[in-house]
């Protein structure tokens, strides 16, 4: 990607009601890919070299400035009261266009697919002499979209054309507008924005308008093309999906890009932040929530759910397994079928096989947890740490009632209920002893039929 020093502001706009989602939540923080769309965009533009940046929220913006606040602390918030037009959204950040930058460049909150590439292809446009620079696309279906009119081959632009003031022959053009656009500066931004009117059918003002100012006086307007996928904007829950599919899609294959195998791309579901080293081999129908490290060499067999954790080189997990946050899986351990593991750290080489929940927990080096055995953490009130030792052999159906510890090498006997610390090397028994009743079978079934004939009850 082609970089330049000049300092740049972007100026993201979020204020959408975003309606045709029917939902509470406010459009642009519904998530792809475990991150909200404005994250991505955020993301997109810091990585674009954007070290300013301003966000245009709506009236009803708490949840909005509540994500600005953890995600982007240091990026300013300006509310648009009224939902006048796209020039008037970035109106409503004037005093945030008070600090000189060399550019500007406005987003939207709702593109998530956008990429740091595309916005360099527009702040370079701005190095190269340009005043203003539009973002456009080729449309395989430029139905509803506005038109970008060039005046020449060399990218300078004639207007924006809406489609429903455009002639039959200004119609076929499917060059389309994406709505992202660059200026010379704050200064240039608020002269152009300053002209824009609001005489048309719905009394708004257009930020498309810039063109046809910007035209007027004198300056030059080019436009830079983007992929059309760059610059997919949401507006319903049917585009949310269109946008993880696609999100996915480039996800895993930079992933396999990078080195891991998937088996099935399209069936595995990648986090924001997910990150696979070398030789990571990928079953289908896995996913993956935020937060989670896969080192060289481990293998996520079919099935699994993972969230906010690390697995380490060469271990195994699943199939059928979840780790949920705080799970550490050691280098070569194994974690197999209907496993649960919370917050607990599995180390180098432990084996939890099958149908088994360890929780706030430690397995040691080498253990072996045997099938159906749980960690009892929780009393209702208070969650407890369960520390097994390395090279322990916890036998199958096993209760361990936190907080308890097994010493190193200590064996537990199947069915065991542990509720005290089991010294290093011991074995521990805590079950009832098996008692056998020769006959009973037939006494119990011989009284229970005498007294089914006695109640008259068929």
């Amino acid at each position: 990607m082609v970089q330049t020093t000049r300092t740049c502001q972007a100026v993201i706009l979020a204020a959408g009601e975003g309606t045709r989602m029917r939902s509470a939540l406010p459009k642009v923080l519904h998530p792809v890919a475990g991150l909200p769309m404005l994250g991505h965009v955020l993301r997109a533009a810091e990585a674009a070299g954007a070290t300013r940046q301003t966000i245009v929220v709506g009236p009803e913006a708490r949840p909005v400035r509540e994500f600005l606040a953890k995600a982007a602390p240091n990026a300013d918030a300006y509310e648009q009261t009224a939902r006048l037009g796209t020039a008037h959204a970035v109106l409503a950040a004037r005093n945030g266009l008070k600090t000189p930058t060399d550019d500007v460049v406005i987003l939207y909150g709702d593109t998530p697919l956008v990429s740091a590439a595309t916005l360099m292809d527009v702040r370079i446009a701005l190095e190269r002499g340009a005043d203003v620079v539009v973002v456009g696309f080729v449309a395989d279906d430029p139905a509803g979209y506005g038109r970008i009119l060039l005046d020449d081959g060399e990218g300078n632009v004639r207007a924006i054309r809406e489609e429903k003031d455009a002639t039959p022959e200004e119609r076929t053009v499917t060059f389309c507008n994406a709505g992202i656009m660059g200026f010379r500066g704050p200064v240039t931004l608020l002269s152009i924005l300053d002209q824009i009117g609001n005489r048309n059918a719905k009394g708004e003002y257009y930020l498309t308008d810039a063109v046809e100012v910007a035209k007027g006086a004198g300056l030059s307007v080019v436009a830079v093309t983007a992929p059309e996928e760059d610059v997919l904007g949401v507006n319903t829950r049917a585009q949310l999906a269109d946008a993880e599919r696609a999100w996915q899609a480039r996800a895993a294959a930079a992933a396999m890009n990078g080195g891991a195998t998937m088996i099935d791309p399209s069936s595995v579901f990648l986090a924001h932040d997910t990150e696979l080293g070398r030789d990571v081999t990928i079953e289908p129908n896995v996913f993956f929530g935020p937060g989670v490290r896969v080192q060289d060499g481990a293998t996520i067999r079919a099935f699994s759910h993972i969230e906010g954790a690390t697995i380490a080189a060469g271990a195994v997990v699943g199939p059928f397994a979840r780790l949920r946050p705080g799970a550490a899986i050691g280098e070569k351990a194994r974690i197999g079928n209907f496993v649960e593991i919370k917050n607990a750290d599995i180390e180098d080489g432990a084996k939890v096989n099958h149908l088994t929940y360890i929780g706030d927990a430690r397995v040691g080096a080498e253990a072996n947890i045997g099938a159906g055995t749980i960690t009892c953490n929780y009393d209702g009130f208070g969650k407890y740490f369960t520390d097994i030792g390395a090279n322990t052999f916890i036998g199958s159906n096993s209760a361990l009632v936190a907080p308890v510890k097994i010493g190193d090498g200590a064996y537990v006997a199947s069915g065991s209920v542990i509720t005290h610390d089991v010294a290093p090397g011991a074995l521990a028994i805590a079950r009832g002893r098996q008692v056998e009743k020769p006959g009973w079978v037939e006494r119990f079934r011989a009284l229970a039929t005498a007294k089914k004939k006695g109640s008259g009850k068929p």
